[in-house]
């Protein structure tokens, strides 16, 4: 058997970003046609809330800062 090494692969974040827009986009679009702009309004609020969350989270772990931690 051969040992080879696997090759670098191309990045795809790019693709995932607008991947991700696109379906956000035609999901509020139907949300607004179905229930209003409150929902949207609302439903966009709550994903910026997680998403700074997710982020918070992240730093925290990076810089290896414990929460509920007794001393």
């Amino acid at each position: 058997m051969e040992n080879r090494h696997p090759k670098r692969v191309e990045d795809y974040t790019n693709a995932n970003l607008v991947l991700i827009f696109v379906n956000l986009l035609w999901l509020f679009a139907v949300l607004y046609a179905t229930w209003g702009l409150g929902i949207v309004l609302i439903l966009g609020a709550v994903l910026n809330h997680l998403i700074t969350r997710l982020d918070l989270h992240k730093r925290r772990q990076r810089a290896g800062i414990r929460l509920n931690e007794t001393m």
